[in-house]
């Protein structure tokens, strides 16, 4: 088949075959692809199989638009002094079924996805030869564990309420669809189970520690995974248990403030689980330009600064090493900002936590999973147990790890509620532009008693912060999927 015709995106997208890419949300229709590979041809022995993995799927894995939308559309960010206006619409919350950015984080999962289901089909046809078992084994729960992780991102953002089994969830796609399916969302927990069923599978055949490092993965993302994906689902029981195996078995350490920089920087792995590659030439997209269109700096043209509300945080903690990662020296600092006449001019925070790669000041890789996120979920965990002591004592070891001078105090938790709320904002400081403050304002922002919190000056209009709650904070299906395959169900308030 050399060409998709108005298909809806998903199937679209699915019925590609190697050389259809989506890092920054084109259209999956009209497409002519000449050439392409039939899966007979394309998977013929193990190594085929594993050029694949890395070629096709790790390749495509992409986490931008996630991490990018969750900004702007946040307190994380400001307009910038170079900005043009681009997502100021997302900035003031206009997102509707044709918002490009949202339908590219739906379509970039969907994407690897399809990877995915070819690459198990195609491994069917291959028998290994003895020797080639253990690693033929792994590419699949390798595939496995990442279609996983696509699901998740694709529920996090498309599922109404996770913690509703019965709810509306996304599209799920077994395996490659035929030509004129049209399928309807599933259930949440038709879902989790498929999920669940590839981490399981994941779990059994891959290791801690494997010796590619933080950019393939291993046994610590698969429990990453499942840790995220049971806390967002309501499972505490099953989030302490994986938060817990990761952080007891995966050689890793919360890392230092003497060595953090070294971390955003990608000269070193600190307490990285996992992370996408992005070299200093080569494919895959540049989070820096996101933020800055040349560099990290103030003569780098910066789009977005970094919120106001948030600098003031690591601002006013002594000796906290995040103020001196997230914030780059040449910024303007303007301690009037509240009466300056054009805040976006003399108030410039540039945003450096994606400093660049040597030669290239743009790129740094896609950090997916920390250490860090593992002690906020157990400190979830222990508050929903009433642990709130427990819970302390874990934000506590996050903090003194960060503060290169001073010490951090025991936090004192009265209740739930400002567990939560103290909870709610280590992550917001810790996790800053990693693609969670999204979730995290859905998930927690009521059960802390607290909003979003942007500055007055956080826009060159009234500022407004979203109420909890709001429909918002679930984003729409794409249009396409919608006119086009009408089985969809779309959103609430779409």
């Amino acid at each position: 088949m050399n060409k998709i015709y108005k298909k809806a995106l998903v199937i679209a997208v699915c019925l590609s075959s190697v050389g259809f890419t989506l890092n920054s949300c084109k259209d999956a229709i009209d497409i002519e692809q000449p050439g392409l590979l039939d899966d007979a041809t394309l998977f013929t022995s193990v190594s085929n199989l594993n050029d694949y993995l890395v070629g096709s799927v790790y390749a495509n894995m992409d986490t931008n638009n996630d991490i990018y939308f969750s900004a702007v559309f946040t307190d994380e960010v400001k307009p910038g002094a170079g900005s043009g206006g681009q997502e100021y619409e997302i900035h003031r919350y206009f997102i509707d079924p044709t918002t490009g950015l949202t339908t590219g984080i739906w379509a970039q999962h969907y994407l690897v996805i399809n990877r995915v289901n070819r690459l198990i089909a195609g491994a069917a046809q291959v028998t290994p030869a003895a020797s080639e078992v253990a690693q033929y084994n792994s590419i699949i729960a390798q595939a496995r564990a990442i279609r996983a992780f696509c699901y998740l991102q694709l529920e996090t953002y498309f599922a109404q309420d996770m913690k509703d089994a019965n709810g509306l969830g996304v599209l799920l796609l077994k395996d490659v669809p035929l030509i004129d399916v049209k399928l309807p969302r599933s259930k949440n927990q038709d879902v989790y189970d498929f999920i669940n069923a590839d981490l399981d599978y994941a779990r059994g055949i891959l290791a801690y520690n494997t010796p590619t490092g933080r950019y393939y993965v291993d046994k610590g993302f698969v429990n990453a995974v499942s840790a995220r994906f049971n806390l967002y689902r309501g499972n505490t029981t099953l989030a302490k248990q994986y938060a817990q195996d990761v952080v007891s078995n995966a050689g890793l350490s919360l890392t230092a403030a003497s060595a953090y920089p070294t971390m955003w920087n990608d000269t070193a792995r600190g307490e990285i689980i996992f992370a996408l590659n992005r070299l200093a030439t080569g494919n895959g997209s540049s989070i820096g330009t996101r933020w800055n269109t040349n560099s990290s700096s103030i003569t780098g043209n910066p789009m977005w600064a970094l919120g106001r509300n948030l600098f003031n945080i690591i601002n006013t903690t002594p000796g906290d090493v995040r103020r001196s990662v997230y914030v780059d020296p040449s910024s303007l600092i303007d301690p009037n900002y509240l009466t300056s006449t054009s805040p976006r001019d003399t108030d410039q925070l540039v945003v450096d936590k994606y400093p660049g790669k040597t030669s290239a000041a743009t790129r740094n890789d896609l950090k997916v999973f920390r250490l860090s996120e593992m002690y906020f979920i157990l400190a979830e965990c222990e508050t929903a147990a009433n642990n709130f002591t427990g819970a302390a004592t874990l934000i506590q070891q996050v903090r003194a790890k960060r503060y290169n001078s001073g010490t951090a105090p025991l936090p004192v938790y009265a209740s739930s509620t400002a567990a939560y709320a103290d909870i709610l904002k280590e992550r917001r400081v810790d996790l800053a532009l990693e693609g969670h403050r999204y979730i995290d304002l859905k998930r927690l922002a009521t059960a802390a008693g607290v909003t979003m919190d942007r500055n007055q000056t956080d826009d060159v209009v009234t500022v407004t912060n979203l109420p909890n709650n709001s429909h918002k904070y679930t984003l729409p299906i794409p249009v396409q999927e919608i006119n086009l395959n009408p089985q969809v169900q779309q959103n609430p308030g779409y």
